[in-house]
């Protein structure tokens, strides 16, 4: 760990250096090892002994997420002896994805959320409590487990959602950090304030926050963000950003002005639509190649989030670029608490439900800032309890449960085929434009 610190602390030509030597070893354990690039280097006739720095990725094409669904087995670099552990995606497309990982992918695993509290300010005698989800094949709290094991912090795992729950933790324990998504603070306020708790006077007093930002472009407050502090100022927020894919995070350093890149982990481009470098001061896709994967490392995976980012030193005194906040998503992706995901997931939800006749999905900026999904069904049963039904087979797959509005069959129909339209239309978006 002590290593990767002090790589953050170089000059940024001493970084892309750094940076160049892994990306030479990590082509050529590929091409050794990965049934899929072995094959795209062959394809492209791409000779990697003349990739030699990061620019000469772009000789390279991307890996998608289709990639990764349609030929998931033939990124597996290692024999499944070697596997420890197995996660998933969130099924962004309807399929999740599996990510296979050895020893060392969950060393490095550890290293990444590791550093992160540290960028945080938090100390090894800080107590953690966990409050998102650490079973259903989820990387994001694994992570923060096996971060917390080798930073050498005490943790709680009590997982996501219930309020009391978490309080009575608190109450009891006294951990001074939490890591959650940051909507849910609200939850955790709004249950205090009618419980009577003194919840800005409570033992914790940071918070990691995961699945959803709290910040600008220009490092301000955004709604979210500006809504937890009025009401607990005491608290400090800290942004982490990460994906499955890339099995590692950027994370936002006390100075809180964007999330900090980990050199020894990942190699970032932005890329524009047509998978060029991004013009300088313009935002582009968030596109990384793995460092010290063994399991499945990827190259030039694009991420479908755009963001702006910063190159110049952070005043931590850290030469790493970082991150802004995600701007926009590439054709439909959504946010929603902390999960990424397309709206075919929710449809193969829906169309294996025989009591819902018709849907239509409607994606909306809701009132602290982030994204919303409701679901209009018609259906002839409405009672509760079938709601219950649809949320929990929802949360059995998709890990998350919208919003479900009944609707009258017909009217539904109605809305499907607006007359301008020439085609079902199932899937409405209303987010507003974030700057």
């Amino acid at each position: 760990m002590n290593n990767s610190i002090k790589l953050q602390y170089l000059s940024q030509p001493e970084i892309k250096a750094y940076q160049e030597k892994k990306m030479i070893e990590l082509l050529e354990y590929v091409n050794a090892r990965s049934v899929f690039y072995k094959e795209l280097f062959a394809k492209e006739n791409i000779n990697i002994s003349r990739i030699k720095q990061i620019e000469d990725l772009q000789r390279i094409p991307v890996t998608t997420k289709q990639d990764l669904q349609v030929r998931n087995p033939d990124f597996v670099c290692v024999p499944q002896s070697d596997i420890r552990d197995y996660v998933t995606t969130s099924g962004t497309l309807g399929t999740p994805v599996t990510f296979a990982d050895t020893v060392n992918d969950l060393q490095r695993l550890a290293l990444s959320e590791a550093l992160s509290y540290e960028f945080a300010g938090c100390k090894p005698s800080d107590v953690i409590q966990l409050m998102v989800t650490i079973d259903r094949c989820f990387m994001a709290g694994q992570a923060c487990q096996l971060g917390s094991l080798k930073f050498a912090s005490g943790l709680i795992r009590t997982g996501n959602g219930i309020p009391e729950l978490q309080w009575n933790v608190i109450r009891r324990i006294n951990p001074t950090v939490c890591v959650c998504v940051p909507s849910f603070l609200l939850k955790l306020i709004d249950f205090a304030i009618a419980n009577n708790i003194d919840y800005r006077n409570s033992s914790i007093k940071r918070a990691i926050c995961v699945g959803e930002t709290v910040r600008t472009n220009s490092h301000t407050y955004n709604i979210l963000g500006e809504k937890i502090h009025s009401l607990w100022p005491e608290l400090s927020m800290h942004v982490n950003y990460a994906s499955t894919e890339m099995q590692s995070s950027f994370s936002e350093c006390e100075k809180e002005c964007g999330t900090h890149h980990k050199p020894d982990l990942t190699i970032v481009e932005f890329l524009d639509d047509d998978n060029r470098p991004a013009k300088p001061g313009e935002p582009g896709e968030i596109t990384v190649t793995t460092i010290g994967v063994e399991g499945m490392p990827l190259i030039r995976f694009k991420t479908g989030d755009v963001c702006y980012h910063f190159e110049e030193p952070c005043a931590c005194g850290r030469n790493t670029l970082r991150l802004g906040p995600i701007l926009g998503r590439k054709g439909q992706m959504i946010k929603y608490k902390g999960t990424t995901l397309y709206p075919a997931a929710l449809y193969d939800v829906l169309e294996n439900i025989p009591e819902i006749k018709n849907y239509i999905v409607e994606v909306y900026t809701n009132t602290i800032g982030t994204d919303g999904i409701r679901i209009l069904a018609g259906s002839p049963n409405n009672s509760e309890s079938f709601i219950k039904q649809i949320k929990d087979l929802f949360r059995s797959k998709i890990r998350v449960a919208p919003d479900i509005v009944f609707e009258p069959i017909e009217l539904i129909a109605r809305k499907q085929m607006p007359p301008t339209s020439r085609k079902l239309i199932k899937f409405f978006d209303y987010r507003e434009d974030k700057a």
